[in-house]
Formats: structure tokens, C-alpha cells, sequence
């Protein structure tokens, strides 16, 4: 099993380097299909991998300037409770629920990088006076949201984070990508809390997928500068959607 946890660590930090925070969607079916673990230890161990990954992503990008510490402190604590409730609610809800509504969400996320995205909108709007557009309750409820969220179905959620925190906070989208990746390892981390004690934790498993995802997604990242951002996106979205409908036609059948 230790060859496929580091094979799949591979193949999984490939896909975080060159696609950024969204590749982290790819851990959860890694572990499942590949490992061939149980739909919650998969999760909860998703969760784990995530929180590593996204926190030495996250001070990357604070050292370079682009997160926005009031927007984290804002989404970052309330987003921790919501994903620790949805982990608990993770640990009773049935696999084939989870693994469902995992798929849907991967559908959405599809959706969205096939989409075209209105960033020069975001842009002008950080550039403003961004404390008069400032929606604390909105971005609060958001916050909730994609925790539980999160919680349910084991991921960062980051796809969702950016665009609330340009839209409702006046996050620049530069300043986004780097805050969003600060709000999911706080995320994640809750939730790999609110799973533990409550189900099985490989830790060696879980380290080794980890470290190995680390490493490779610094391959990743320098293999993203020298190929086409556009066709790259297009063709992470198509592969979630085949991934998508894969793991819907397993859990109905």
C-alpha cells in the first residue's frame, strides 16, 4: 500500500502545483479509488493532507505579500466552526450521501474554471474603498457555508473562498488566491479535528501521501509556468467531470 500512497502523493501534488488550491479536490478519490480506503477515512485523512498542503502554500504567499489578514481573521474562525460541524455531521451521514454530494461539488467546480470569470470586476472592486464594501455578515454566513461544506465532503473549498472574498469582502484576486489558501488550512484542519477520535487515522499512510504531494507539487508549479494556463484549466475541469460522474455511477450502483 505504501507504493500506491506514494504514487498517488505524486499524481496528487502534480495536480495541486499545476492547478493551485482547486487541485486539492483530487485527494479524496486518490485515497479511495487508488488506496482503496473507506469513504470517511478518506475524507477525514483528505482533510489531514490538505492542512499541510495549504499551509506551507498559504505562507508562501504571505511572505510575498498577497494575504489579506482582515479578510482571514473574518472568514478564517467562523469557516473553522462550520467545517468542525460538518465534520461531525461527516462522521453519522451515510458514505453514499457524502460521496454524492462530493461528486456534485466537483461538478460545480467544473463548472466554474470552464466558465469565464469576470476578474477585472473583482480587481476594481479591491481597488476601491474596500472598508466601505466591506460585508462582515455576509462573509460570515459564507464562511459557515463552505465550512460545512468542507466538512461534509473533505475539501478546502478554496474554489468557493476566492470568488466570496473578492465579491463580498473587496479582496483583490491576486490577494484572494493567496487568503483563500490561509482560510483553507484553517478549514481543513478543523475539520480533520472534528473527524478525529470518531474515525480511523493512517498516520504513516497520511504522512507519507502528504510529504510526497508536498514535493511533487513543486514539480507541478514549475511545469504550470511553462504550459498553457487556459488549456491546463480545461483540461483539470474535464477530468473532474469524468472523475465526477465516475464516482456517482460507483455509489449508485
Amino acid at each position: 500500500m505504501m507504493m500506491f500512497a506514494l504514487l498517488s502523493g505524486m499524481l496528487t501534488g502534480l495536480a495541486l502545483g499545476v492547478f493551485g488550491s482547486g487541485g486539492g479536490i483530487v485527494v479524496v478519490p486518490a485515497l479511495i479509488y487508488l488506496l482503496h480506503l473507506p469513504a470517511k477515512e478518506a475524507i477525514a485523512m483528505g482533510l489531514g493532507i490538505i492542512a499541510i498542503t495549504a499551509v506551507l502554500s498559504a505562507w508562501d504567499h504571505w511572505r510575498s505579500g498577497n494575504v489579506d489578514l482582515r479578510a482571514a481573521a473574518i472568514f478564517g474562525p467562523i469557516g473553522m466552526v462550520g467545517t468542525f460541524a460538518g465534520a461531525r455531521l461527516g462522521t453519522v451521514l451515510p458514505a453514499g450521501f457524502q460521496l454524492g454530494l462530493f461528486a456534485f461539488v466537483m461538478y460545480i467546480a467544473a463548472y466554474r474554471m470552464l466558465k469565464k470569470k469576470p476578474v477585472a470586476l473583482g480587481a476594481a472592486l479591491g481597488d476601491r474603498d474596500r472598508d466601505a464594501r466591506t460585508h462582515v455578515a455576509l462573509l460570515a454566513a459564507a464562511g459557515i457555508g463552505v465550512g460545512l461544506l468542507a466538512g461534509v465532503v473533505g475539501v478546502g473549498g478554496g474554489f468557493l473562498i476566492v470568488p466570496a472574498l473578492v465579491l463580498l469582502a473587496g479582496v483583490p484576486m491576486k490577494r484572494a488566491v493567496g487568503t483563500s489558501l490561509a482560510v483553507v488550512s484553517l478549514n481543513s484542519l478543523s475539520g480533520f479535528a472534528g473527524y478525529f477520535g470518531s474515525v480511523a487515522i493512517n498516520f504513516t499512510l497520511m504522512g507519507s501521501f502528504a510529504a510526497v504531494t508536498v514535493l511533487s507539487s513543486l514539480t507541478g508549479a514549475r511545469l504550470a509556468r511553462r504550459l498553457p494556463a487556459e488549456t491546463l484549466k480545461k483540461a483539470f475541469a474535464w477530468g473532474l467531470v469524468v472523475a465526477a460522474t465516475y464516482i456517482m455511477a460507483k455509489t449508485v450502483l
